[in-house]
């Protein structure tokens, strides 16, 4: 095993996560619930769940282009679905 693969990964992820909005709304169902196991396995579930599709989509898009290509696109549709959030009224 790779352990500074998965400890990076696991950073990147962690510090990406923190404090958006997903953080948030988990907040805001265990703040107005008593069913904490419930709220932990359906954001650990949504999150793996949205983690694997990321991935399987990496592993398909990079039989077809570079990964610096692939770098480029996220970090254009990052920036895009940014500003159209800061316009959208």
């Amino acid at each position: 095993m790779d352990w500074t693969l998965l400890f990076s990964t696991f950073a990147t992820i962690f510090i990406a996560e923190f404090g958006d909005k997903t953080q948030l709304a988990a907040m805001s169902l265990s703040a107005g619930s008593e069913k904490t196991n419930e709220i932990i396995l359906g954001v650990v579930g949504g999150l793996a769940m949205a983690g694997l599709l990321g991935i399987v989509a990496g592993k398909i898009l990079s039989q077809f282009i570079t990964p610096e290509i692939m770098k480029w696109v996220s970090g254009c549709l990052f920036i895009l679905i940014g500003i159209i959030t800061l316009v959208k009224k």
